[in-house]
């Protein structure tokens, strides 16, 4: 094949054309392309999201025990008499965390006196107004009777 006829070729292939042929795509084509890219790309993003919803709720599942305990430790410096239920946040390092503390008496039947002794603290951690995310303990606290 000489170089002209070549050349001429490498033209009409620019062009898209092949005489009376074309050799771009159809539109039934490319609408198909369209549409196996977006069904990949719709998968990637949903992929996506539940990625970043779970790694948001592994991070409250990490971040919940350790602000309950340091409000147990909180607590645990307080006097036994003044332990009452009670609600607040943890400040601006936790901006969307939340806490709620419920203190009630403990009653039994038996051993005596026990009941005298106890008093039951649940506390909830939550994320969000909306308590999308919940952590709770319940703990028991000796208190001495003078």
């Amino acid at each position: 094949m000489s170089i002209e006829k070549q050349s001429e070729v490498f033209i009409d292939r620019i062009k898209w054309t092949d005489g009376n042929e074309t050799l771009g795509f159809s539109l039934l084509e490319v609408m198909v392309a369209v549409a196996i890219i977006a069904i990949a790309l719709s998968a990637v993003f949903g992929s996506q999201s539940q990625s970043v919803s779970l790694a948001n709720e592994v991070k409250f599942n990490t971040t919940a025990p350790l602000l309950a305990q340091t409000w147990i430790a909180e607590m645990e410096l307080e006097k036994a008499e003044d332990l009452a239920s009670d609600s607040g946040d943890f400040g601006e390092d936790y901006p969307y965390y939340t806490w709620e503390s419920t203190v009630r008496d403990v009653h039994f039947d038996s051993p005596e006196n026990v009941s005298d002794h106890l008093r039951q603290i649940d506390l909830e951690v939550s994320f969000n107004k909306a308590k999308a995310l919940e952590y709770r303990v319940r703990l028991f606290r000796f208190v001495a009777k003078k």
